[in-house]
């Protein structure tokens, strides 16, 4: 993806739109066809798959009668199955003129359970796909080795040094570490300055081996829209000095910036090689904290690392589709917990994001390369499908509050009722996604 700013002509808006549309693009028609497909197991027929609204630009129809279609607006799609003559999807007399042939697989003549079902299978579809797409991303990078053990170093290493590549540690500083985070653990009680010492185990022989500080001020990734993003700081720099303070550890980075108060500070990098001079702003952020809460502080983006890959192997397929489940739960529990600060007024609603804040972190993501792109289509099919739950009329959450209540009662809501829930649903909608594009413009 990241070639896409360097085919001729295709740059700037382009590259921030053409990413925006691939991964709208995915996460809708899995979506939709999660619909689809489960209507279509429950005896539901559907009259048209369109990816996209408005005018068709190409159409075919397949052998059970579906109309597919790619249109020109594309910002969404859908599925109309048939007697779906309406956003409640209930019958409004419209199924009066079908043969009871149409009817019998019709959406409204369904029983509850298969519109339920119906509704929830596209939602579900979402989480699949991230669950998938998480899965493949860990199997990819792999995960680290029990023993923590060096693959090979991200800064440069020369006499004296002689740690290698390969190494398990055992020790730093004569302290026992059983794992990479003890070694994380470990940096905090060091002088970055000084030199350390690492306890190793190499082609089965134990030894003391001499290595610099283990977390330097070492670009891990950059936030898309951030102070670092804008100031073209990439991933894998290595921050040599900022506001003009020679940095050693990524500790001594983060307490330039917190004493910066927003001013704008000179920043010089070594980028494969080669010394880049840049310039940076800071800015207040809100950022979790540990107890599950938001706090304000100045930050510029970056995240760190330690000054070496981890040496990994590769998960089972049971492993990583396990993990990639579980982190679909961190995605959206950390996101309902965003949305709880913001309704109880801790955490500012300027940081929900709008259309024009996606596309604009879909081309930086694209930008960043390819597996920082697909890990977006996983991030965002996670969001679309937890959206989708919120028990919010017009969504499908509103659709399966609906079902439970005719479930429950024997007999669906007043038409009367539905269409009021259902013009309420959309206007909260249309409110929401205008309060969030406003947020995008201002953060232009």
């Amino acid at each position: 993806m990241e070639l896409i700013a360097a085919i001729p002509l295709i740059g700037g808006f382009l590259s921030t739109v053409i990413p925006f549309l691939v991964v709208l693009g995915i996460v809708v028609f899995v979506h939709e066809y999660g619909h689809y497909i489960v209507g279509r197991w429950c005896g539901i027929d559907a009259e048209v798959f369109s990816v996209g609204y408005g005018k068709p630009l190409k159409q075919w129809t397949d052998k059970r009668g579906t109309v597919w279609q790619i249109a020109m607006l594309p910002l969404g799609g859908y599925v109309k199955f048939v007697g779906d003559m309406n956003a409640a999807s209930f019958d409004d007399g419209s199924m009066a003129g079908m043969s009871g042939e149409e009817q019998a697989r019709s959406f409204p003549a369904a029983s509850v359970w298969r519109r339920a079902l119906t509704v929830l299978a596209g939602p579900v579809a979402n989480f699949i796909l991230s669950t998938v797409v998480f899965a493949g991303l860990i199997t990819y990078n792999g995960m680290a080795t029990d023993v923590p053990t060096i693959d090979e170093f991200r800064i440069p290493v020369e006499a004296p040094y002689t740690v290698r590549s390969g190494d398990e540690i055992l020790a730093v500083n004569g302290g026992a570490v059983t794992s990479f985070a003890e070694i994380y653990d470990a940096m905090d009680d060091l002088d970055p300055d000084a030199d350390i010492t690492l306890t190793v185990m190499r082609d089965g022989e134990r030894m003391d081996v001499l290595s610099p500080y283990l977390l330097p001020p070492l670009v891990s990734g950059v936030q898309p829209l951030s102070p670092a993003s804008r100031a073209g700081v990439k991933q894998d720099d290595l921050i040599l000095t900022l506001g003009g303070e020679k940095l050693t550890s990524f500790d001594g980075l983060r307490e330039v910036v917190l004493a910066s108060e927003g001013v704008s500070l000179p920043v010089t990098v070594l980028r494969a090689g080669e010394i880049v001079e840049l310039e940076i702003t800071p800015q207040i952020t809100d950022t979790p904290t540990a107890d599950g809460g938001f706090e304000k502080r100045v930050m510029i983006g970056v995240a760190g690392s330690l000054a070496f890959e981890p040496a990994t192997i590769t998960p089972t397929p049971w492993t990583a589709l396990w993990r990639g489940f579980v982190q679909v739960g961190d995605v959206i529990v950390t996101s309902l917990n965003g949305l709880k600060h913001i309704i109880i007024g801790t955490l500012g609603a300027d940081n929900l994001q709008g259309p024009i804040g996606i596309a604009q972190i879909s081309g930086e993501s694209a930008s960043q390369g390819f597996l920082n792109f697909i890990g977006l289509v996983a991030l965002i099919s996670t969001a679309i499908g937890m959206l989708n739950l919120f028990p919010i009329p017009i969504l499908d959450g509103g659709h399966l509050v609906i079902y439970a209540y005719e479930a429950i009662a024997g007999r669906p809501p007043h038409p009367k009722v539905l269409n009021l829930a259902m013009s309420v649903g959309f206007v909260l909608l249309v409110a929401l996604m205008l309060f969030a594009t406003y947020n995008d413009i201002m953060r232009i």
